[in-house]
């Protein structure tokens, strides 16, 4: 089969995410993200001279615009709380497919770098989150630091599930998470 010429900016980026929630940082070779983008090597370097390092950063960018553009958006709209929460899961349910995808933001953590060139881009990304579920709490009637707290947690929640359904293979445990997350973020305490 032979390769495509070229691929448009959003598809690459797609297929470079691939990769990265596949492997992680260290994990994706040149030879990967080649073959999954459908372009030479040659070509991945002229369009990211800064190599790996800058493609995954790219990634990370596009994955704060999606944020931006679909999750926190649509948290500030003026629908009723629970509405906004509702249309945010099935948003997660789709961007994590069901289950089956894992983090971005986890997959390019490095344990043993916290210095990493993605630290501040991942912290950021956290922050927001955390931040935009903090206020749907805080509308949902409570105080600051408790609708904190139950932002912080939900974040846990939504990333160990991903984690426990990538590592036993099934999608049960994010689709719990999903149903649970009205109550952990807005039940009673």
């Amino acid at each position: 089969m032979g390769r495509r010429s070229s691929i448009g900016e959003e598809d690459l980026i797609e297929a470079l995410s691939r990769v990265f929630r596949d492997t992680g940082y260290d994990g994706a070779t040149l030879s990967s993200l080649s073959q999954e983008t459908g372009l030479q090597r040659a070509s991945l370097y002229h369009r990211f001279p800064g190599g790996k390092e800058q493609m995954a950063q790219e990634v990370l960018a596009a994955t704060e615009s999606w944020l931006a553009e679909n999750l926190f958006e649509l948290l500030k709209s003026d629908n009723p709380v629970d509405q906004r929460l509702q249309a945010m899961t099935r948003k997660l349910h789709k961007l994590y497919s069901g289950g089956k995808q894992a983090c971005i933001l986890n997959m390019l953590s490095s344990a043993s770098d916290c210095d990493s060139p993605f630290a501040e881009a991942i912290k950021r990304i956290f922050k927001a989150l955390i931040d935009a579920l903090a206020a749907l709490a805080e509308e949902g009637g409570f105080e600051t630091s408790e609708a904190r707290v139950r932002a912080e947690r939900a974040i846990m929640l939504l990333h160990g599930s991903l984690v426990l359904s990538r590592g036993t293979g099934s999608q049960i445990p994010f689709e719990r998470f999903l149903e649970t997350l009205p109550d952990e973020l807005l039940g009673p305490g």
